[in-house]
């Protein structure tokens, strides 16, 4: 049993493969704990009503998401998650990460994670990436502890800056971290 957190931001668009990535991991044996933003707790939106995602989360980990950040501080510590994946991780969240920012219950559940040497993975799922968001994608690509799913660019053709993560190989590149080594190849 890997015991490993799930942290959610609001790409709400992506919830579809995120469930289904949650399916493919508790079958083979990831105790996952849900870590939910603020925006993910409160928002409704046309993909899923926060209510109704919440319950999918807990239906399908057994877990009530964790949605403050003094629920979300210790979980470096008293958890004892072996990982924690970030699925999908936005921009916001992804430039939160770069520099150190803990203001939401997702970003201090990876700062617990990384100041206990453990890793974290990272599901991007950003319309800036390669855009204003490139500098922050860079510092952690080069981030000890910071691995990422297989991601590639988004419909390049109507939206040049974005990218998405390859949501079929979340439980790969969680394996791969796992073993302290980033998936390859990650840019698809």
């Amino acid at each position: 049993m890997i015991k490993a957190g799930l942290a959610v931001t609001g790409s709400f668009c992506t919830f579809g493969a995120v469930l289904a990535a949650v399916d493919d991991l508790t079958a083979h044996g990831f105790d996952l704990t849900p870590v939910f933003s603020f925006n993910v707790s409160s928002m409704d939106t046309r993909f899923f009503k926060a209510a109704d995602f919440e319950n999918l989360i807990r239906q399908k980990t057994g877990k009530t998401p964790i949605k403050t950040i003094p629920e979300a501080e210790p979980i470096g510590t008293s958890k004892g998650l072996e990982l924690m994946l970030v699925a999908p991780c936005t921009g916001n969240t992804l430039a939160k990460i770069a520099h150190g920012i803990t203001d939401t219950p997702v970003t201090m559940a990876v700062k617990a994670q990384l100041r206990n040497d453990r890793p974290v993975v990272l599901s991007i799922s950003s319309n800036d990436a390669l855009g204003a968001n490139a500098k922050n994608l860079g510092l952690l690509l080069n981030t000890r502890n910071v691995y990422f799913v297989p991601f590639s660019q988004d419909a390049p053709e109507k939206k040049h800056n974005s990218l998405i993560a390859d949501t079929s190989r979340i439980r790969e590149a969680c394996l791969a971290a796992l073993e302290g080594r980033q998936l390859q190849p990650v840019l698809l």
